[in-house]
């Protein structure tokens, strides 16, 4: 049987900047929303609704303690980016290259 498919695409979850900057700030530890929101000139909520979007696209993971909701960073999803991004940083490198040949012999015919 095939695993569920997440119901946000991780490629639209990381479009929001606020959405990429709080992956940045869970790279290192769980935290609860509380503690999370006083890092956004934003609400609770507001902040909730970014967290839910990673969490449904599999970027960060619910856990509940208690009352409170703590969210971690779930770095799995994040291959499927690093492999469409390794593609394009290839294509890059190939036209960099081309470039810098181009430029070289450039100077080599001008002398």
């Amino acid at each position: 049987m095939a695993a569920a498919s997440p119901k946000h695409d991780v490629f639209q979850a990381i479009a929001d900047p606020t959405r990429r900057s709080l992956l940045q700030l869970l790279i290192d530890q769980e935290m609860p929303v509380t503690v999370i929101s006083r890092h956004y000139p934003m609400s609770r909520t507001a902040v909730s609704k970014h967290l839910r979007i990673l969490a449904e696209a599999g970027l960060v993971k619910e856990r509940k303690v208690g009352r409170e909701t703590r969210y971690k960073l779930q770095l799995e999803p994040l291959q499927e980016l690093k492999q469409w991004l390794s593609y394009y940083e290839r294509f890059w490198d190939n036209k960099m290259t081309a470039l810098a040949n181009f430029v070289e012999n450039d100077d080599e015919s001008d002398q």
